[in-house]
């Protein structure tokens, strides 16, 4: 009896010691997945403080070194000549009142003796430029040179040891660090906000709009731009922003704010800002030229809202172009002297991998006349690299002009024009128009698929009735985007945008 008992509690203490032992093993291996998740999280989550917390972004340290070289810029404009479009004078008619407008934006302070850079949309037709400065310190400002293909514009006050923002490196910039944005929105005192970066080398089309009605006075969009390679981020971006700092964390500048994605006008969520390594050459232009000169290398590309297209027509699939796929070059260009070829796919230039036709007009963008290019390109299944001696735009216009093609200006669609005949206007209700006679083989309008019979009414914004019309304004565009308004055969209307090149 007394044997028994012993047995059975020796199977009771048994039992409980593998209840308590299952039990502190399964404590530790819930605390052991624990600490492995705290782990992975504090290694995404970046730097972390000697006792394991995740580090807060400094955005104290930055702000107050960026904040006091970014200035409020306001404008006046002599007999309200802002360049912008009122709406409702389509409906009431233009205002009588013959006073100064006034507008506002902002700027960054690049150099201690009062180089400043903003947004040539901020200055635009401005009559008079004023800065004011954090400090309330306020200054007259002269123009110094201006842009609008890249929207960039360099203004001067006459100072000494003013603060600066120290220029950073866009090219380093990664998807999802931390950025603030500085500025004035909405006339506001300066204001910082904080987000991250979303998305590089974007091109939303913005600045090809051809009307700024949606924008207020001031922070004005211009129409046509070909150099389009912003970067995105969700930091607050109001209007009134444009022309601000937009700095990494540790208060660098890496770009300048420019526009907003809205369909209201204020901040919906998306702001985007020129890269300050394209500001870096355009600004040096301005004060070495006060204006801008660039290197063309005498491509063409589809833009981006029509380049799927053109490539499953060509029976390429997107995914499969790893680069920029070339739709044409330019005869007695430096990439035709270079023995380029529509078709090409440009994979890198300088050693850098290029994945977008913004990204490339971009870099492009940041060379000189005389500037030598490595390239790297895939032609069928084969490699090949080509150095390429990138040409002024009076060289690419005198290409352009002995292009055996055709003559003019839009021999560059790859098409030849008539004018639209009368009883074909009144049929449509037009008043002005060119038809397409005549498509070049794998030509722009024939790789965009634009049929034969397609009308063009207007290049633009201006309307056209002959081919030199069409040249006309392909020639007065004050940037590399051109914008076509148009009907197909089956009386389809249609807008185009495509980039002159490279």
């Amino acid at each position: 009896m007394k044997k028994t008992g012993f047995v059975l509690l020796i199977a009771l203490l048994s039992a409980v010691l593998a209840i308590a032992g299952y039990r502190l093993l399964d404590n530790r291996q819930e605390k052991r997945y624990y600490t492995e998740e705290a782990s992975n999280i504090r290694f995404v989550n970046n730097k972390t403080n000697p006792n394991g917390t995740v580090a807060t972004p400094d955005f104290v340290r930055s702000a107050a070194l960026v904040s006091p070289a970014v200035v409020h810029i306001k404008t006046s404009y002599a007999n309200g000549s802002t360049g912008a479009r009122n709406p409702l004078e389509d409906f009431f008619g233009s205002p009588q009142s013959s006073g100064p407008i006034q507008a506002s934006g902002s700027g960054v302070l690049i150099a201690p003796d009062g180089y400043i850079v903003t947004n040539n949309h901020v200055i635009e037709n401005a009559s008079e430029v004023e800065v004011i400065l954090p400090d309330k310190r306020s200054f007259k400002a002269k123009l110094v040179g201006r842009d609008p293909s890249t929207d960039l514009a360099l203004v001067k006050v006459e100072g000494k040891n003013l603060p600066i923002v120290t220029l950073g490196n866009s090219d380093e910039v990664q998807v999802g660090e931390w950025v603030l944005a500085v500025g004035y929105p909405l006339s506001l005192n300066s204001t910082v906000t904080a987000g991250i970066v979303s998305a590089k080398g974007r091109s939303i089309g913005i600045l090809d709009q051809p009307s700024r009605e949606n924008y207020g006075k001031g922070s004005q969009v211009p129409a046509g731009s070909a150099i389009e390679s912003f970067i995105q981020t969700d930091a607050a971006i109001n209007p009134g922003n444009s022309g601000g700092a937009l700095v990494n964390i540790s208060g660098q500048l890496i770009g300048i704010n420019a526009a907003i994605a809205s369909q209201t006008g204020s901040y919906a969520g998306y702001g985007f800002a020129i890269p300050i390594n394209l500001v870096k050459k355009i600004v040096s232009d301005f004060r070495k030229y006060g204006e801008v000169r660039r290197g063309y290398l005498g491509v063409s590309f589809p833009a981006p809202i029509v380049e799927d297209q053109i490539l499953k027509e060509q029976g390429i699939i997107p995914a499969s172009v790893k680069g920029v796929y070339i739709t044409g070059v330019l005869p007695g260009s430096g990439a035709a002297t270079a023995g380029l070829k529509a078709g090409d796919i440009i994979q890198s230039i300088n050693g850098v991998p290029v994945t977008s036709s913004a990204e490339f007009s971009e870099r492009i963008a940041r060379q000189q006349p005389g500037d030598k290019v490595a390239l790297t390109y895939l032609r069928g299944k084969k490699t090949g690299n080509v150095n390429v001696t990138l040409q002024g735009e009076e060289a690419t216009k005198v290409a352009n002009n002995s292009n055996s093609v055709g003559k003019g200006s839009h021999s560059k669609l790859g098409a030849a024009f008539a004018p639209l005949p009368s009883e074909i206007k009144q049929r449509y209700r037009l008043r002005s128009g060119v038809v397409v006679t005549e498509l070049v083989k794998d030509g722009f309008f024939d790789l965009a698929g634009v049929p034969l019979g397609t009308i063009i009414t207007s290049v633009n914004g201006r309307p056209v009735n002959t081919p030199q019309d069409l040249d006309k304004a392909i020639e007065s565009t004050s940037t590399r985007m051109v914008r076509i308004d148009g009907m197909t055969p089956d009386g389809t209307g249609f807008v185009l945008n495509f980039p002159l090149g490279a």
